[in-house]
């Protein structure tokens, strides 16, 4: 009789003990195999319905026994206490680190460190106010405290709150606001005003939120503010605070050089910025920001990879600074919004991978016309362009317009687009101007910035910006890393 050997030499995939095949370091460990087998046993009973054999993971004692304390000395040694003073610095400490975007809490602590945060949430803080604090133990004769809290201990007070929520006030975002029935009617909004909204959209965002490590946030530079997601911003801060977000203000060339040094000071604050063009001949940023993703690999030794993850409203290039990472066509990109349908892996190096995802846009109550600027919607297939050219005129500066189409004067947006018609030979029959075809010529133009144009950042002082003319403000970038 042959001896039994002491190792399997199957190559299952369920074998602890199979050879490591082509999958090398990816291949399951052994405590990975044991777990899952743990998972797919089963229990024996006989005939009887008596239980012969239990499960790896259930007690062996029948149900009723009486059980006793194991006498371990561990049970009854002395526990380890903290003083307040301690426990408040910590917290100060936690807070002051999670704050701060540039310091990450290396190691993790398993305790239950949520219990130390306040129970009372911002939505409910007034709803167990008398059960905390009576009326009497406040201000009555036996009042306990010195000092009532207050949102205004005086009238200035009060009325500087109350001016600050007037200034805040828009009446045209109300939704709530009652108004007189004029028998006019909203028309309903287009299905194509609706893009990168619906269910399966979030689904993939969520998906690559979920499996990413690093999740990188892709800002247009011409209006950073108007292409963040503060709803996703919200998730991630309340939901899953171990992922680390960081901003990237792409298409930088678009603007002057002090816009976007600006920008990366004020975002800085909230977030790690870093400004980036992505071209696979002449890019700026590809070195700083593949140095900082290898810093967040050295964070994570414990792992084996980490995935970044890019999202953004569409149309910022999110798949164009992966190609620029890998310094080839690796996703499919285009001038247009929504050419990214589903969530793909691309590895940028052996510990590193990246994950595309869809461009999402959160309901924000923006107009039409904002949509359609901020490139969300394709051009072509909106129903009436030329509702849309007034605005383009208001935000981008006249010297700029007149150096782009030539036209050195106009009255109002549609006899500027007659002149354009005219002057690019986009005619209907008995020499009518072409003012739905010119109108998707100049959306086409600023959604692909042609037509210089940028929001201005907060706080900047008239005297600090240099006076440029309309030829320096598309700056092309030699710097190449």
């Amino acid at each position: 009789r042959r001896p039994r050997a002491s190792f399997n030499p199957s190559r299952a995939s369920t074998n602890p003990d199979r050879p490591a095949g082509a999958g090398g370091h990816n291949m399951r460990d052994r405590a990975t195999i044991r777990r899952l087998n743990m998972y797919r046993q089963r229990e024996r009973r006989n005939n009887y319905g008596k239980l012969v054999r239990p499960l790896e993971f259930q007690s062996t004692v029948a149900p009723g026994t009486i059980a006793r304390v194991e006498p371990n000395i561990k049970w009854f040694g002395n526990t380890r206490v903290i003083k307040q003073s301690c426990l408040q610095r910590f917290q100060e400490e936690m807070k002051t680190v999670m704050k701060d975007p540039y310091r990450v809490v290396m190691k993790q602590s398993k305790l239950p460190l949520s219990l130390l945060h306040d129970r009372i949430k911002p939505h409910n803080s007034k709803v167990h106010i008398l059960d905390t604090e009576t009326f009497g133990t406040t201000f009555g004769p036996k009042s306990q405290r010195k000092r009532p809290n207050l949102l205004a201990s005086d009238m200035q007070s009060l009325m500087e709150n109350a001016v600050t929520e007037t200034s805040n006030y828009k009446q045209d975002k109300d939704r709530d606001l009652v108004t007189e029935d004029t028998g006019v009617r909203v028309e309903v909004q287009e299905e194509i005003y609706k893009k990168g909204q619906s269910k399966r959209i979030w689904g993939e965002l969520y998906k690559v939120i979920d499996s990413s490590d690093v999740i990188v946030q892709v800002l247009d530079a011409r209006d950073p503010m108007g292409t963040r997601s503060p709803h996703v911003e919200a998730y991630l801060k309340k939901e899953k605070p171990w992922k680390h977000l960081i901003f990237v203000l792409n298409k930088c060339d678009l603007v002057p050089t002090w816009v976007t040094r600006r920008w990366v000071a004020v975002l800085s604050q909230e977030y790690p910025t870093l400004a980036f063009h992505a071209s696979l001949t002449n890019s700026f940023g590809k070195g700083a920001f593949i140095q900082l993703l290898r810093q967040f690999g050295k964070l994570h030794v414990d792992k084996k990879q980490i995935s970044v993850g890019f999202i953004g409203y569409p149309n910022v290039g999110k798949s164009s600074i992966i190609n620029t990472l890998r310094s080839k066509k690796v996703c499919s990109v285009a001038p247009i919004a929504g050419e990214t349908k589903v969530w793909q892996y691309i590895t940028l190096m052996r510990r590193i991978f990246l994950i595309d995802c869809p461009g999402v846009v959160y309901p924000s109550g923006d107009s039409e016309t904002d949509i359609v600027l901020k490139g969300v919607v394709q051009v072509e297939k909106i129903k009436s362009p030329e509702d849309h050219i007034a605005t383009v005129l208001d935000r981008a500066k006249p010297e700029y317009i007149r150096k782009t189409y030539k036209i050195e004067s106009w009255e109002n947006a549609e006899d500027f687009l007659k002149k354009l018609a005219l002057q690019t030979g986009k005619l209907l029959k008995g020499g009518e101007p072409d003012l739905h075809t010119v109108s998707r010529m100049v959306l086409n133009d600023w959604q692909r910035g042609r037509i210089p144009f940028f929001v201005k950042p907060p706080n900047v002082e008239q005297e600090s910006q240099p006076t440029e003319a309309a030829s320096d403000v598309t700056i092309g970038l030699s710097q190449s890393e």
